[in-house]
């Protein structure tokens, strides 16, 4: 074979082998999912975001679950902002804003009108939609059909966004972790069908007896993860991504209490072995959570 010819033909393969490994790379799952969620008005507080940008890729995370309410263009320039900082975007959409009534969730229009955002959301660069607040209102008489309905809401959107290859999240209330809540219509395993990841609120502070959960926020998020896990067996066909809170509106703690509070969390989460977990602060002060996470590579490093 003439060298010309030769050498040609190794770098036409070098470089079809490397580009076929960059494309498998940037398609492959984020090995442990670290996250914080933001609300829009944070989002678009360009200061504020690089603040919390410069901390997030300090510590590990790797996601921002963003809020989405009404799409704007310092929106899309701070979501921008994230992609070119190699941070993952989650969409939160809030489907029915005070839980559902029996004619909002029976009504494909309504679905639509939500849709809408998530939509916007994909343009936006989303790489997976997380939806919240899929469930009726707490007044809702209980019945088994109740979670079939949400059910049903949940097919829907996940056929759409399965055509565009984008992943399907769905927030369930921590009482689910231990069954069907006949109320809201949560339902883990029969909602399993059809999304790609479930993300309970297993917030210590939402459990009763509200003083024995406070003081026991490992038990607390263990014992629920591991109870998901228990309803699916050897394996779970989704991911689990676990929501925990960084304050506990029960009861007031110092700072070393508070710290001690978020290491628990996270150590639970990894002890059960989750997929990996998303912080809840409502007001995103995550001052703490970024303390103990940089505290931790550091003796990780030495």
């Amino acid at each position: 074979m003439n060298k010309n010819i030769l050498i040609k033909a190794l770098l036409f393969w070098f470089m079809l082998s490397f580009l076929s490994l960059s494309h498998a790379q940037e398609k492959a799952p984020i090995p442990g999912i670290r996250g914080i969620y933001v609300t829009q008005y944070n989002l678009e507080n360009t200061s504020f975001l690089n603040h919390l940008i410069k901390h997030a890729k300090a510590s590990g995370i790797n996601t921002f679950v963003v809020d989405l309410q009404v799409p704007s263009k310092r929106y899309r320039d701070n979501i921008a902002l994230l992609k070119e900082n190699n941070l993952r975007y989650v969409a939160r959409i809030v489907v029915f804003p005070d839980g559902g009534t029996a004619q909002q969730v029976a009504s494909p229009d309504y679905w639509q009108k939500r849709y809408s955002l998530v939509k916007q959301a994909i343009d936006y660069g989303a790489s997976s939609i997380q939806l919240d607040y899929i469930r009726y209102n707490t007044k809702q008489p209980a019945s088994s059909e109740n979670a079939k309905n949400i059910h049903e809401i949940i097919k829907w959107y996940k056929t759409k966004l399965a055509s565009q290859g984008i992943l399907l999240e769905v927030d369930v209330f921590g009482i689910a972790a231990f069954g069907e809540s006949k109320h809201i219509g949560h339902n883990i395993k029969l909602f399993s069908e059809s999304i790609d990841a479930v993300c309970p609120m297993v917030y210590p502070s939402h459990f009763s007896p509200f003083k024995k959960h406070f003081n026991a926020p490992y038990d607390t998020i263990y014992d629920s993860l591991a109870s998901i896990q228990d309803q699916f067996g050897d394996e779970m066909p989704i991911k689990l991504y676990a929501y925990i809170e960084l304050s506990n509106y029960h009861y007031s703690m110092s700072r070393d209490k508070t710290i001690d509070y978020i290491k628990a969390q996270l150590q639970a989460v990894k002890d059960v072995e989750a997929d990996g977990w998303y912080a809840w602060s409502p007001h995103n002060r995550y001052d703490n959570l970024f303390s103990v996470l940089e505290s931790q590579n550091n003796l990780a490093q030495k």
